[in-house]
């Protein structure tokens, strides 16, 4: 295991933890009318509820499946599902979840890039992140016929194993060594993307999973104050 090696895998993690984190928590401090999507739906509404809806749903799906199936432990779910099974459930489901999403941001770029309107008034940081998770999206997608290779669960373990250890701040890359290069490729990529999350319109996210607590507020008790109305008989 080389240098470069272990600084890909076991210390640049923890820099995009930190930047992805403090710089969110920095950003909403000080920049708050920036944390914004700025849609460019009003610009022109034609072609995106299919390209949004596609893009959304395929990379929230994506965002669970893969928080689920890299940090749960081994020992949860051996009892009902096996590794192999596991696996071949990941390919088939973030294959189709991957193909919705890859198709729909890809109609996002062509509308953002094709119509002059939006194109004008896009930052040049929107296409790039557009451009970067377009990129992630084909790696993963690439990957899948390597992880038919490995029908066994070898590979989802020793990923899972990774992704663990770093949480749990006991960091060893060892085990990533023989992995074939689309692997180290998507997740360096993918640390990446968490590292420019604080630059990007990508810090929505943070207001769609905080939204989720709107649903169990409580009420808000509204009184109107009536004045110099004749009272009812």
């Amino acid at each position: 295991m080389n240098a470069l090696h272990n600084f890909l895998f076991v210390v640049y993690p923890y820099i995009c933890l930190a930047v992805f984190l403090m710089g969110s928590l920095a950003r909403f401090d000080r920049d708050q009318y920036t944390w914004k999507s700025d849609s460019s739906q009003l610009l022109r509404g034609r072609g995106m509820r299919w390209a949004s809806n596609l893009f959304h749903a395929g990379i929230l799906f994506l965002m669970v499946g893969h928080t689920a199936g890299m940090l749960t432990p081994h020992a949860l779910y051996e009892h009902f599902i096996s590794p192999a099974n596991k696996q071949m459930l990941a390919i088939v489901a973030g294959g189709v979840a991957g193909t919705f999403c890859f198709i729909g941001l890809s109609m996002l770029i062509w509308r953002r890039m094709t119509d002059p309107r939006i194109r004008l008034t896009s930052h040049r940081t929107d296409l790039a992140i557009l451009w970067i998770l377009w990129l992630q999206l084909s790696l993963g997608l690439i990957t899948l016929p390597f992880s038919l290779h490995h029908a066994d669960g070898s590979v989802m373990l020793v990923l899972s194993d990774w992704a663990q250890r770093i949480v749990t701040l006991n960091p060893d890359a060892s085990g990533l060594v023989p992995l074939a290069w689309p692997y180290k490729v998507h997740m360096v990529l993918g640390m990446t993307i968490f590292l420019l999350f604080p630059f990007s319109r990508l810090v929505h996210v943070w207001s769609g999973l905080a939204s989720v607590f709107y649903v169990f507020r409580p009420y808000q008790v509204v009184r109107s104050r009536r004045l110099n109305l004749p009272k009812q008989g």
